[in-house]
């Protein structure tokens, strides 16, 4: 579903292929109905495109703080009606670096009428995409994460799959960071390569791809492959019941008969050039047991030499909110990930890293319940180890989610009663780009100074220029 105007996204009940729509808590839905009558007063006092901008993101922060009863969003009410003073709250010179974003392929728009029947057997009920997959093109992936968004890096990656509905083949992550590296100095896209274990044939396709397709990283989905074979799915009437209809080999990585024979392979490749940075899909699985991060401590112990990115950081998607962690809880969400890591005695700092993607989307609107998967995170994998990503292009323009991550804090009565730390301009300059850059081995003088020059810059700043004036021709 995509976004609608009439609102910021992360107020609005939007979703991917992998979870339906979750309803808004009362309190953001309390939240949502104050936003009429305060874009209303703020057009009165001059404000244009007032949702698509900082005011209308600040608007949405203000009216959570109040249904909250807890300033989690450092924005004064000013900010409401002045942009000057949203831009001060909301901005920021922090470079951005998004570590998972996605399109879709145009040939999943162009389908045979067989293959179209196929992707619509894949895909779940509420998935509105199907028969339009504009939306999720290329085009609109450059205006999401590149010019309606600061965003200076990003990671390109796929959800897995064999068959010809795939989002992106491994060619094509790579063939999409060969053009943005003609418009742009180069690394302003990097691209994984999506790994199959469990077919021996891309264990040894792994090499060519190293020198032949250069990934950032490896993406897995323990998850296993999509079954597309329209036999899975009849008769299943819930979603998780449909899940486990989809998914079939799934594996884990501290198993000896794949995912060590993976990770070996992995090993073996960094002394070829080859990255050793593992991202492993965790979490929005519908409660899957090879969708648990349990794997990722033992797997980090064993592979001292490898970087272990955990995509979503365990999160699922559940009407509930993450509170803290105990022992009680330790089967729930982002826990199953903070007990790995302690039961391996893995410190912070260490080679396990958290990424926020669809994470910090569902939480936004939940943010006691984002201070708690922070406050988290940062004690379990350390604030050197926390990264940004917005699983985008999903839920449109990554702005908002930027903007409310930058003035996000953790109450001081939270850090108080639960230990957590502050989440400083520091902490979050290194989740916003940091953490990623030395993941990836990117170098952010080099971002900085490409972010301000390439062909990138006068694109965006052509399309700011007529949202303001309008074309005028």
């Amino acid at each position: 579903m995509r976004p609608s105007d009439d609102r910021p996204s992360f107020l609005q009940s939007l979703h991917t292929d992998e979870y339906a729509p979750r309803r808004l808590s009362e309190e953001a839905r309390r939240a949502t109905k104050r936003l009429p009558d305060l874009a209303e007063k703020a057009r009165e006092r001059g404000a244009e495109r007032f949702w698509s901008g900082r005011q209308g993101t600040a608007a949405a922060l203000v009216a959570l703080n109040d249904e909250f009863g807890t300033e989690f969003f450092a924005v004064p009410r000013v900010a409401v009606d002045d942009l000057a003073a949203a831009n001060e709250a909301l901005g920021g010179d922090q470079l951005v670096i998004d570590a998972q974003t996605h399109y879709f392929a145009d040939r999943n728009d162009k389908m045979a009428p067989h293959l179209l029947d196929l992707y619509r057997n894949a895909m779940p009920s509420w998935w509105k995409g199907v028969d339009d997959m504009v939306g999720y093109n290329f085009a609109e992936y450059l205006r999401c994460v590149f010019i309606d968004t600061e965003t200076a890096v990003a990671v390109l990656t796929s959800a897995p799959g064999r068959g010809p509905v795939r989002q992106l083949f491994n060619e094509e992550l790579a063939g999409t960071r060969r053009l943005l590296d003609e418009l742009a100095p180069r690394r302003r896209l990097l691209n994984h390569a999506v790994i199959h274990p469990t077919w021996a044939d891309e264990l040894e396709l792994m090499s060519r791809w190293v020198d032949e397709l250069q990934p950032a990283g490896w993406k897995v989905y323990t998850l296993g492959e999509p079954n597309t074979d329209p036999s899975a799915n009849e008769g299943l009437f819930t979603w998780r019941e449909r899940l486990a209809g989809l998914w079939e080999e799934g594996w884990m990585l501290d198993d000896e008969k794949t995912g060590a024979v993976f990770l070996d392979r992995v090993r073996e490749l960094t002394r070829a050039g080859g990255p050793k940075v593992v991202c492993a899909h965790k979490g929005m699985s519908g409660l899957i047991a090879t969708g648990s991060p349990r794997d990722i401590g033992p797997a980090a112990i064993a592979y001292p030499d490898l970087d272990f990115v955990v995509y979503h950081s365990g999160y699922e998607m559940s009407p509930d909110e993450e509170g803290p962690y105990s022992e009680e809880d330790a089967n729930v969400g982002t826990n199953r990930l903070v007990k790995t890591v302690r039961d391996s005695n893995i410190a912070p700092g260490q080679n396990v890293f958290a990424e926020l993607g669809t994470a910090w989307f569902l939480m936004a609107s939940r943010p006691r319940e984002a201070a708690h998967v922070l406050g988290k995170l940062l004690l379990a994998v350390g604030e050197d180890n926390v990264v940004w990503g917005t699983d985008s292009i999903y839920y449109g323009p990554t702005q908002q989610l930027i903007d409310a991550f930058r003035a996000f804090q953790i109450p001081t009565e939270m850090q108080e009663e639960f230990g957590y730390p502050a989440l400083t301009d520091t902490v979050k300059e290194k989740i916003l780009s940091t953490n990623a850059a030395r993941v990836y081995g990117i170098d952010l003088d080099d971002v900085r100074r490409n972010a301000e020059n390439d062909d990138l810059v006068w694109i965006k700043e052509a399309a700011q220029y007529y949202r303001e004036r309008g074309n005028p021709a």
